[in-house]
């Protein structure tokens, strides 16, 4: 018994010893991420195919030649470096697929921003090495800060608001935020970003916003996801 566990348990260090294709990208990868801070374009020059396309974390597609003309050294005041985190791999002969997260650490200005980004790569095995063939990068969204409303600021949010003639859902203040109840769903916790803006933990990319009339009294308010609204109106 004791024989047979060490060699499953060798076994299993076996298996999870990352493979040659592995260990080289993912030390190509971060080469080419410890060239932005400086602006080494030729270190990506070197990896890019030329054919390449990649849609960064904005959205926009680039080219070989766009990703190129990007590379410049930080300007002054800035000290950054970017250092690869998860990293997952699938090959199929020549191509090699990437799922991977880098973690940015920024000094702006004295002040330290952290961003993280998840990675989608597929990558070529040609006679002058790997280049990659395309790239897909989305940032890695986290929480805002919260802040802490007076109980009576947070009870002015207090009532039913509808959707639609069957679709209502109920906010009532609570000592940590507001709690919103919609009829077959789970109860919500809202928290305050700032006056009348509201978040749920965990859920980055949407907010609720409430809206008031000329006189400060709340009237309704928008669930906001991607810059799109759907607007809750407050029964009176």
């Amino acid at each position: 018994m004791g024989w047979v566990l060490v060699l499953g348990t060798f076994g299993l260090a076996q298996a999870a010893a990352p493979s040659a294709a592995e260990t080289e990208l993912r030390k190509i990868v971060q080469e080419m991420l410890d060239a932005v801070a400086p602006g080494n374009v030729e270190v990506w020059r070197r990896y890019l195919h030329e054919r390449v396309l990649r849609v960064d974390e904005t959205g926009a597609v680039q080219t070989k030649d766009d990703l190129l003309k990007e590379f410049t050294p930080l300007p002054p005041g800035l000290v950054g470096s970017i250092k690869v985190d998860t990293f997952k791999i699938e090959t199929h002969g020549d191509i090699a697929v990437l799922a991977y997260e880098t973690q940015e650490h920024l000094d702006y200005h004295g002040q330290i921003l952290r961003s993280r980004f998840r990675i989608g790569d597929t990558w070529l095995k040609t006679g002058q090495g790997w280049q990659l063939l395309a790239e897909q990068v989305a940032a890695v969204l986290k929480d805002p800060p919260a802040i802490k409303l007076t109980q009576q600021q947070l009870c002015e949010y207090n009532g039913t608001y509808s959707l639609t003639a069957k679709i209502e859902a109920t906010i009532r203040c609570t000592a940590d935020g507001l709690a919103a109840e919609r009829t077959g769903r789970p109860s919500a916790q809202y928290v305050a970003e700032v006056e009348d803006v509201f978040f749920v933990a965990g859920q980055p990319r949407t907010r609720r916003i409430f809206m008031r009339d000329a006189q400060g009294k709340v009237v309704g308010f928008v669930d906001r996801r991607e810059g799109e609204d759907v607007r809750w109106t407050r029964k009176l």
